[in-house]
């Protein structure tokens, strides 16, 4: 099928773009990588009457740091923060967990406020948000907002996001020094979305855990937090039963779908190992 006729907008500054998707209403839609959005409209499961393209508002991309926080603007794309030096250094979980979506041409297209506005528990962005502990500059007719990754999705395809806002910036606090990180992805091949996929920011003082973040990818209707595993590891050694315990807990939480990577069983099950891995490279990598 192809998609049904529509007007193409390219605005050149956030002012232009709001002012589009404020006269425009529930007939735009906003295209950013377009990786999801254009297979819908092919199919017309989605049949917007006029294409907001943020592609050319220079103010949307960029990777910096300003104090205890790297920021990111939405429209940066996953080839981007793979390649940037700043992330490299100091969030190396964005850039493990960027290295691991689809492939090299969607890399170089698809954008991090695209992967994480676009609400699908499948992404890979929205757990490693949660474990970054990140939040999001959301702009619109009334200004700006800041809204925390951990309650920002609130089901499939569903977030915080409301109608006439754009994401405009990723913010994200600087990890400690000797944090350790570890973005584990179980996928049936090259490419593929995650069965199951864990991730995690860990800072480790004197033999036990001190911090610890874990979020979970596609095994329930938005990436999920596992705060019981969380809590559990804190103050505790990082050894082999404390670590299978936590993964246990992260198990618990789980709400998949069966389909055709697997039933939910299985699915819930490679949770729980992805978790294990993900807490034993992270406290590998962390500073003891």
């Amino acid at each position: 099928m192809i998609p049904r006729p529509f007007e193409y907008h390219a605005p050149r500054s956030l002012p232009d773009a709001l002012a589009l998707l404020s006269q425009f209403g529930d007939e735009a839609k906003l295209l950013a990588g377009g990786h999801s959005l254009l297979p819908m409209m092919k199919l017309r499961f989605a049949e917007p009457a006029h294409l907001i393209d943020l592609g050319h508002i220079a103010e949307l991309k960029g990777i910096r740091q300003e104090g205890t926080e790297i920021r990111i603007g939405a429209m940066t794309t996953e080839n981007e923060l793979i390649w940037s030096k700043l992330l490299q250094e100091k969030v190396p979980l964005l850039v493990e967990g960027a290295r691991l979506i689809s492939d090299p041409q969607v890399r170089y297209k698809g954008t991090l406020g695209g992967d994480i506005s676009h609400g699908d528990p499948g992404n890979d962005h929205p757990a490693i948000m949660l474990a970054l502990d990140a939040s999001f500059v959301l702009a619109g007719p009334g200004g700006e907002r800041v809204v925390p990754a951990d309650g920002y999705f609130l089901g499939t395809y569903y977030t915080a996001l409301e109608p006439g806002e754009i994401m405009t910036e990723i913010r994200i606090p600087v990890p400690a020094a000797g944090t350790g990180w570890n973005y584990a992805k179980l996928k049936r091949k090259t490419g593929d979305f995650a069965t199951a996929a864990a991730a995690v920011s860990l800072r480790l003082k004197g033999g036990t855990v001190a911090d610890v973040r874990i979020a979970l990818t596609n095994v329930g209707p938005t990436a999920l937090k596992a705060r019981e595993a969380e809590d559990y590891l804190r103050g505790k050694a990082p050894d082999e039963a404390a670590i299978a315990e936590a993964a246990r807990l992260a198990m618990s939480i789980c709400e998949p779908v069966t389909d055709l990577r697997g039933d939910t069983e299985y699915k819930t099950a490679m949770a729980g190992e992805m978790t294990r891995r993900a807490l034993g490279v992270a406290c590998s990598r962390a500073a003891r």
